[in-house]
């Protein structure tokens, strides 16, 4: 990456950084030995991972919590929690058996009524399809539990060690007992790490101890899979919310990771001899264009097919992975790296966009000069630079835009809103989510198009629908592969969303820092980390 003049000057800001880091600071993360290892992540402001969808929240719960079963580094759910399982001959019984020395933070033991309360309550937030073809779902005793299903379900094993929000996390059954649409307000799981709750500093760090009684499986690690070996001490979490100052803490060897290092910096990170860039999610995050299908113009699919012709994926890139290497375009909704990516029906993807095409389609949309407001989150830069190249987009085929700036959170409240932009609602906005999610239909929340029950942008298709409707159903690969490519087809048509590329980011750690683990989403699993001297 060419190092430009203001690249230059965010070196020198970074390099002063350093030199200025304020005393205060420097006094709370100033590292105490090899055994504690501090992490600079975005802030941790939700802790029930049943309750939100929040990557924050998810890393939270990984490293807390214990799972029933969890992929390995080939996708594949392997037992984690359970020991012994099977299913009956018409498969429609699974029956499963918890392994050995499994117990609470709290000291009790964990048991199937756990287990139990536990898949209820996440069948509400994340595993809906398990819960509508369940019959029964009880425990037979302590450690041994089924799912008895009205008809068979073969994802049900992929569905308990999936790792899209939110993740199936066993929990004590009187915590998995309130509705998950009330926050539970404990953190007592039974994995590697315990959390600090003495140690808790709001909007500032968050500490996490070896649990000390936890028992690894005997198989090594695998991806999340296998033996979780905690090799540190402590674990602290901390919010370092400007990136020149984390970016100085790492290099002043204060913190051991940052999570989102600033991509102009890249250069000036690996030419530090003590830090290192790494891609743990190497399927990486798309970043996806969504439009209120409810409200004027996007309630037109002429309006809606003008914008996936206008846009030029490869100008969003520049602006959002400014590094190539970091940066791809993405035309099919299963994503690049998932088993069913294909290019059915992608003729509508053209470097540089078709600005005449998207004319021509708005024009047909009976298009009046309706405003479109896009909602701008300023603290999320690679969105908010995609919301400027956006809305000069737009403009440059007559659209009436306008940017309603806020913070993401202030997004997020606004993006529920499904009236009109006169009555506080929007047009468009910018998200992401990981690509390996593309390719699991039934929960990816982009690929929903049931209207009012879809996610925010309620696109509504009846024939995509019916078709994303079999998945579950569907035994082998090759019928997936077959029936993407046919749920793309519609897809394209109707225009449910637009892709605007998929991004790959690197961590930044200090080459003392080993034994990351890799996983296809923004997760942060904390065992296995090890740190040497230099």
């Amino acid at each position: 990456m060419r190092l430009s003049r203001r690249n230059l000057c965010k070196v020198s800001l970074a390099a002063g950084a350093a030199l200025s880091f304020p005393s205060t600071m420097r006094a709370q993360t100033a590292p105490t030995d090899v055994r504690t290892v501090r992490l600079t992540m975005a802030d941790l402001t939700v802790f029930d991972p049943i309750f939100t969808t929040t990557d924050p929240t998810q890393t939270h719960g990984l490293n807390i919590y214990d799972t029933l079963f969890a992929l390995d580094s080939e996708l594949k759910p392997q037992p984690q929690m359970v020991g012994n399982w099977g299913v009956s001959d018409d498969k429609k019984t699974y029956t499963f058996e918890l392994r050995d020395g499994l117990g609470w933070h709290d000291g009790t033991p964990v048991t199937a009524a756990d287990c139990v309360a536990s898949i209820r309550r996440w069948g509400q937030a994340g595993g809906q399809l398990l819960m509508e073809r369940s019959k029964d779902i009880s425990k037979k005793d302590d450690k041994t539990f089924t799912i008895v299903l009205k008809e068979p379900l073969g994802v049900l094993i992929d569905m308990l060690g999936r790792i899209p929000a939110p993740c199936a996390f066993i929990m004590r059954e009187k915590d998995a007992e309130r509705p998950f649409s009330e926050q539970v307000t404990t953190n007592i799981g039974s994995g590697p790490f315990k959390f600090n709750e003495s140690l808790l500093k709001p909007g500032s760090s968050y500490t996490y101890d070896r649990n000390e009684k936890y028992v690894p499986r005997s198989e090594p690690s695998n991806g999340l899979a296998g033996g979780k070996v905690v090799k540190v001490d402590r674990v602290v979490w901390q919010n370092i919310a400007d990136q020149q100052t984390s970016l100085a803490a790492l290099q002043a060897a204060e913190v051991d990771f940052v999570e989102l290092p600033p991509a102009d910096l890249y250069s000036m990170i690996e030419s530090d001899p003590n830090l290192e860039l790494q891609v743990l999610n190497k399927s990486g995050t798309d970043m996806c264009l969504r439009m209120n299908c409810l409200q004027k113009p996007f309630d037109n699919v002429k309006a809606r097919q003008a914008i996936l012709h206008l846009i030029d994926q490869e100008a969003f890139l520049r602006v959002t992975a400014p590094d190539p290497r970091f940066g791809r375009p993405v035309t099919s909704i299963f994503g690049n790296s998932t088993p069913y990516s294909n290019d059915e029906n992608t003729g509508w993807f053209k470097k540089g966009g078709d600005p005449e095409k998207a004319k021509q389609l708005l024009k047909e949309s009976g298009y009046a000069g309706e405003k479109v407001v896009i909602l701008d989150p300023t603290d999320w830069a690679e969105a908010h630079a995609a919301c400027q190249l956006l809305a000069d987009t737009l403009r440059k085929i007559d659209i009436n835009v306008e940017l309603a700036s806020s913070d993401w959170g202030g997004l997020v409240a606004r993006r529920g809103n499904m009236g009109s932009v006169e009555n506080g609602g929007w047009s468009i906005f910018i998200t992401n989510d990981p690509d390996y999610v593309q390719g699991e239909p039934p929960s990816a929340v982009f690929l929903n198009a049931s209207g009012d029950k879809a996610w925010f942008g309620w696109p509504k298709n009846d024939e995509y629908e019916a078709l994303r409707g079999k998945w579950a159903d569907v035994g082998t690969l090759d019928e997936r592969k077959t029936l993407a490519r046919e749920m793309q087809r519609v897809w394209w048509d109707f225009v449910g969303d637009v892709r605007l590329g998929q991004i790959v980011t690197p961590v930044a750690r200090r080459k003392t820092l080993t034994g990351l683990i890799e996983v296809p989403a923004t997760l942060i699993p904390f065992w296995n980390l090890q740190k040497g001297t230099v």
